[in-house]
This record gives structure tokens, sequence and C-alpha cells, in this order.
């Protein structure tokens, strides 16, 4: 018989069947301490582990997560058709679950910062290839502890099934608490993809370890005998059968349906959560090919320029690229080139670029543009290969090597996020000769940024410029600014006044990236037109004093108060790149 082969060769016999049963049946008990202390300290790790973008952290919560019992319950209990068994099972795999989700909800909730990183977004779109994975996983660690202990730690085949489980369990956890305290769609968004990818490996696990268990055939009459005489001296599953006997149809569901019924349930089960699995492997496939014709635009415009633009007709070296992206909207493809270069190039010569470009694309030229960077360079040497006798080699200018670095930093710092409600306006490189560098980033807020939130800043900053002795401070700029008051039906302003709109040119002129919002009231006995007419004083004012242009960086309303004054408040403009200013610091 099959089964009976495939026991022997394994070197499962008679006794190590009724061992695993019974292992697997008292690893379910409710009332281990310990075991209820794995599950929170398991939950706490990874749930941090996820917070802190560290994969060393997760695998260090994967090591001590006890699920293995209640997994490995389920898949026997369905090859066994044991109902007792499956009851604790279930018992134990939802308390177990609730543990560890409550446990995370309650540590993001006291969280400061509440960021999605990737370790999380990692967990949040499952595909088949997870689904295949834990078929796998389930598999070979139903054979593991089956198997007599040959010199290697039982504990392998758990942590190959617990390390699929409580990460998952985590993000949705974290989706819940992001959901409660901040962002409701997008923690219902990141719940429900945990949530996905935790239920996909459950099912998966449970369905192989129960082929293993049917393989092996650890159910047979023998062992059933010494469970039996086993469950008269355990309380908990005296107390699990006198509860069950209770209901009508526990005669019907002894056996937990015949042996194919409990296969088409487990199969229809994971068919269901093909569907949903197979549309995130589809968009991972658009995204990678996405990626992959990026790169071939990428490298078909590298290699147009290389070939017809980066020398001059007599060979000698005109310009190389330090940069280049793409980017497409609404089916026309943007190259954007920054190049170093001894001779800037004309429209007529960008315009060929893009003729040549289209043709290696097999796209229309009017779908194609350009965006050319040019970063002049001191002299026609600069860009000379080195002959043989080897000249001293080429130095970059002062405002050169600035530009540079400038560019570099922006690019690294562009999608740098702010615990909200701070917004981002620039950053300041301040030079010194005694700090290497120093980089403050400048916030709108009218609260400061608390001082764990300014530590993770800080450390982002200082990894996306992979400079780990850079000093980075952050400087607030406060949104509400004050108010001005009037005399009734009155809009000249007083000399208070123009003190408060003094220091709002000021910042204005330092910040090109924010602009002035004026909320003008009235008292009900005042005439409508003194509205505009005060907007209008102050608008005034900024532009004779300070020459910030009413159209462009002031916007005013009438506001619903009923009160003599103007309400001044800064906000942000949108714009992709904030600026970056470079502050000499004198020492």
């Amino acid at each position: 018989m099959f089964r009976d082969w495939f026991a022997n060769n394994l070197g499962v016999g008679q006794a190590r069947k009724e061992q695993v049963y019974l292992e697997i049946c008292s690893s379910l008990s409710l009332d281990d301490a310990s075991y209820w202390i794995q599950v929170l300290f398991a939950a706490g790790i990874a749930t941090l582990g996820l917070v802190l973008n560290s994969p060393a952290v997760i695998i260090g919560a994967m090591l001590i997560s006890p699920l293995m019992g209640g997994i490995l319950a389920n898949g026997l209990a369905l090859a066994a058709g044991d109902v007792i068994l499956a009851m604790r099972a279930l018992l134990n795999l939802l308390l177990s679950c609730f543990v560890a989700i409550s446990f995370a909800v309650l540590l993001v909730t006291l969280l400061p910062f509440k960021e999605i990183t990737s370790e999380i977004l990692a967990r949040t779109r499952p595909n088949i290839l997870d689904l295949v994975i834990a078929l796998f996983s389930g598999a070979v660690g139903s054979v593991a502890i089956c198997k007599e202990p040959r010199g290697v730690a039982t504990s392998i085949p758990g942590v190959a099934i617990a390390v699929a489980l409580m990460p998952p369990l985590c993000v949705v956890g974290y989706g819940i608490g992001v959901a409660i305290s901040l962002n409701s769609a997008q923690g219902i968004q990141v719940a429900s993809g945990g949530g996905l990818l935790f239920f996909t490996n459950l099912v998966a696990i449970t369905f192989t370890a129960m082929l293993v268990f049917l393989g092996l055939h650890i159910d047979n009459h023998l062992v059933r005998a010494r469970v039996r005489e086993w469950r008269l001296t355990h309380p908990e599953s005296v107390w699990v059968q006198s509860l069950l006997e209770k209901l009508p149809a526990y005669s019907k569901l002894r056996k937990i349906g015949s042996l194919p019924g409990r296969l088409l349930l487990i199969f229809i089960t994971i068919i269901s959560i093909i569907f949903p699995l197979n549309r995130s492997l589809s968009q991972l496939g658009r995204e990678i090919a996405l990626q992959q014709q990026d790169n071939r635009n990428r490298s078909l415009a590298t290699d147009v320029w290389q070939k017809n633009f980066a020398t001059f007709p007599d060979g000698e070296a005109r310009s190389f690229i330090s940069n280049i992206s793409t980017s497409e909207k609404n089916e026309k493809l943007t190259i954007q080139l920054q190049v170093f270069t001894s001779q800037q190039y004309s429209s007529d010569e960008q315009n060929i670029y893009i003729q040549q470009l289209a043709a290696r694309l097999g796209r229309p030229p009017e779908l194609l543009a350009l965006k050319l960077v040019e970063i002049p360079t001191a002299a026609n040497e600069l860009l000379r290969p080195v002959p043989k006798e080897q000249p001293p080699e080429p130095v970059l200018t002062i405002a050169q090597l600035q530009s540079t670095f400038v560019q570099e930093v922006q690019s690294a710092l562009r999608d740098l996020k702010l615990p909200p409600p701070a917004e981002m306006i620039n950053y300041e490189l301040i030079t010194s000769p005694v700090i290497p560098l120093s980089i403050r980033v400048v916030y709108l807020s009218e609260r400061d940024i608390d001082g764990d939130a300014q530590t993770l800043v800080a450390d982002s900053v200082r990894n996306r410029l992979n400079y780990e002795s850079a000093v980075v401070s952050m400087q607030r700029i406060a949104s509400n600014l004050g108010a001005i008051s009037f005399e009734n039906e009155q809009s000249e302003l007083t000399p208070e006044n123009t003190k408060l709109l003094d220091r709002v040119g000021q910042i204005l002129q330092q910040q090109p990236s924010l602009n002035l919002e004026i909320i003008v009231n009235q008292e009900a006995d005042e005439l409508a037109e003194i509205v505009p007419a005060r907007a209008q004083a102050i608008t005034e004012y900024l532009e004779s004093q300070w020459q910030i242009s009413s159209d462009e960086r002031i916007d005013w309303q009438t506001g619903t108060e009923s009160q003599r004054s103007a309400i001044l408040k800064l906000t942000v403009k949108s714009r992709r790149n904030p600026p970056v200013q470079t502050i000499p610091e004198l020492r």
C-alpha cells in the first residue's frame, strides 16, 4: 500500500505516528502561559521590525513565533476527520491571531509616526507565487516534523511554517492601527492586503500538511485508540468534547464529513483565493513590463546620444551624460538628460535628437519630449580623454562641483516625507570648515515635529545621501502668522500692522515655496466694500515694500467671523522638487 511504503521510506513507524499525533494535540493547550508570552513577544518584535523597516528584526520575530502547533493541528484534523482536534485547533488559532493583531494595533496606536515602510508594502500585495511558496513550506515542515530527529533541531520546521504567518498578522494590526488613528482608507488597504497573505499561507500550509498526514497514514486504528485513551485524561479535550456533545448535530460532526468532502472543501477555499492572487500577479507582471520598457527607453536614449551627440565632428569629446530619467504621461514620453558639456546644444540639435530617438523607439516624434539640463564645463580639456602621456587630471570649478552636489542632494531627497501635519518647504545646505555636511530641513507646521520623529527623519536623510556623518537639523515655520486689526470702517494699516507684514514679507522672500492666504473679516455693521479695501491695503504694502507678487503668491477671501481683522496664513506651493539653498556658515 502506498501510504505504508511512504511512511516506511521516511522512517515513520507506528510508535512515531502515535508520538506525533499526541505531540500536536498537546501543543494546543490554552492554559500554557509561555505560549501566549511567545505570541505577544513575537507580535511585538515583528510589528516594530516592520515599522523600522528592518528585515533582521522581523526574522527575529519569526524565530520565536509559536504558531506551528495550531497550523499542523488543522491539517491533521482534516486528514484524520478528528472533530475534537479541529475545534481545539480552530480555537487556538483564532485566539492567537486575535492576541497578535490586538497587540500590534496597540503598539501602532502609541507610535508617534506611522510611515508605510517597504517591509510592510511587501506583505500587502500577495500573489500566486506566495501561494506556491506556502504549499512547499507546509509540505516540507510536515515531513520534517514527522521524521525522527537526527541531529537537527525540531524547531526548524516550526520556523519554516511560522515565518510566513506572524509578519502578515502584524501587518493586519498595523493597518487597523493606521485606520483608527490616521487614515482609514489607507489603513484598511494595508490590513486587507496583510490579511489576504495570512489567509493564503494558512490555507496552503494546512492543505499540504493534510496531504502529508494522509500519505503517512497517521490516523490508523491503533493511533486512534491511543489518542482516545489520552483524551480521557486530558481536561481540555474532555471539556471540548462535553461542549460538542451538547450540540444536536454532534453525531454527524463526529467525522468531519467524508475524505472527498474534506478535500473538496479545502480545494474550493484555495480556488477562491486564487482570483485575487492572480490579479496581484498580473499587476506585478505589468509593473515589471513597465520597468523593462523604461530600461529599454533609457538604454536607447543613451545610445543615440553617445553615438551622435557626445562628440564633435572631429571626434573630440563634447559632453557626457551624468544622469538620465524617463517619464510617460498621456502616451507622451519625456526624456530628461543631465549632461556636462563644453558647448551648449541648439534647439535644432535637440530636435534632431528627438527625431533619431523616435525612429529607434518606433514612436512618432510628436509623442517624444526632451528636457535637457546642461552643465557647462570650464574648457574643452575637461572632456578630452586622457592621452597616453597622462597629462594632469582636469579639475572641476567650485561652481560646477556645487551645482552637481546640489542636484544630487535634490534627487536623493526628492520624495522625503515628513510626519503630518508638517509640510516640506526646502532644504538648506550649510557649508562650514568644521562640519563637512550640514543639512537643515525647513518645514511648515503649527507644531514642532517631536524628538523621535525628528530622529527618524534625520536617519532617512543620511541613508538617502549615503552620508552617515551628515548633521541634520529641523527648522519650523509657523503656518498661522497672526491677525491684523482694523478700526471700524477703516482699511489703513497701523505701525503695529506693518511690523507683522514686514515679518511676513521677509519670510516670503526667504522661502519662495510659500504663498500667503489672507482671510478678511468684517463686523455686522460694516459695509461689504471694506473687505476688498483691507485686502488691497495688505497686498499693496507687500508688493511695494517686499516685491511680493499679489497675482502669484497672495490669495485672499472673505471670512465668516464677525470682527475687524485679517488673518494671515502661510501655505506651501504645489511643486515637484523643493528648492535647495546653500548657506555658508562662518566660525
